[in-house]
């Protein structure tokens, strides 16, 4: 049986506005297998922006 953590791996996230910002949080490989990007609030820029999956 697979482990939680096989099926939904942690990610971080990374700020396109060049700030250095990150979110951390899960994804589904089954659902999403490429890259994931999200708009998100980045406060050091005040405003949403894309945020990119690192490896």
């Amino acid at each position: 049986m697979a482990k939680k953590t096989d099926l939904r791996p942690k990610i971080k996230l990374k700020s396109t506005a060049g700030t250095g910002f990150t979110y951390i949080t899960t994804k589904s490989r089954r659902n999403t297998p490429d890259r994931l990007v999200v708009k998100k609030y980045d406060p050091r820029v005040r405003r949403h922006v894309d945020f990119r999956e690192e490896r």
